[in-house]
């Protein structure tokens, strides 16, 4: 049995090597029922292997993967999703030209009948995919639409809301308001708090630090596979994220250094 201190999932020394490539070098992470972890990294920080490690798809080479308390190895996603980690991937893994009930179940849709005679049961199924919906603040008049007409906030909130309705207890969330406008990157913003709310863990990774920073309870930073630290929203500003996140000594030095040139040609 889970307490509230006991972490869903957690990350102890984890190390991931591709031969002699590092991937990632003693990650040590967790969060929380009712938490929301900021994962914060530029391109090639290794967010994208820390997600498929998290999620099942890669096993580390090195340290421990907790859930609960309990030590696992996932064996693949399905195991990871087993144990309730669900990851929303970028492009979401949804077929634009099905209906928005049709993405929601991907393959689980309740059925009636028997043998030759079973088929889905798609008032049932539209009714769930409609309620869930309507819990996180989207009214879908029509579950039978192409959910390639929704817009991208929408989307991603279909797949969160699969997730969550198929027994999601942390949900991993890659780069989901990174295509998106002011407007929709809002909502998805409120269903990460509404799913906070409702006990869930969350991990938030993301490169957009004004996206994160309102949401957020706890911020760790990766920079080339290592750990730059974990702050919680108490202990760092946002201009302490963003001056870490752009490498605040690089920038100082690159600085020094055009200011530098600018003398020596003023000079010639």
């Amino acid at each position: 049995m889970n307490d509230a201190s006991t972490p869903l999932v957690e990350l102890r020394g984890v190390c991931k090597y591709f031969g002699s490539v590092v991937a990632l070098k003693d990650i040590t992470i967790s969060v929380r029922a009712g938490e929301v972890l900021a994962l914060l990294g530029d391109n090639g920080a290794g967010k994208s292997t820390l997600i498929k490690t998290l999620s099942g798809v890669h096993q580390p080479s090195e340290g421990q993967l907790l859930v609960e308390g309990q030590p696992v190895q996932f064996r693949s996603p399905r195991h990871a999703l087993d144990h309730g980690i669900a990851t929303v991937y970028q492009d979401l893994a949804m077929v634009p030209l099905m209906s928005i009930t049709r993405n929601f179940f991907m393959g689980r849709e309740p059925t009636v009948g028997w043998g030759p005679t079973r088929r889905i049961d798609m008032d049932k199924a539209n009714a769930i995919a409609r309620t869930a919906m309507r819990e996180i603040g989207i009214d879908v008049r029509d579950p039978g639409q192409a959910v390639g007409t929704l817009s991208g906030g929408e989307r991603q909130c279909v797949a969160i809301a699969r997730a969550v309705h198929f027994g999601a207890k942390v949900l991993i969330l890659d780069e989901p308001t990174s295509a998106l406008g002011v407007k929709q990157a809002s909502v998805v913003l409120r269903y990460i708090v509404q799913a906070r709310a409702r006990g869930l863990g969350v991990i938030f990774i993301t490169h957009n630090v004004h996206h994160a920073y309102p949401v957020a309870d706890t911020f760790t930073l990766l920079n080339r596979g290592r750990c730059l630290g974990t702050y919680p929203k108490s202990e760092i500003t946002r201009e302490q994220v963003l001056e870490m996140m752009a490498g605040g000594q690089e920038l100082a030095s690159l600085t020094a250094e055009l200011a530098e040139f600018e003398r020596s040609d003023a000079a010639a």
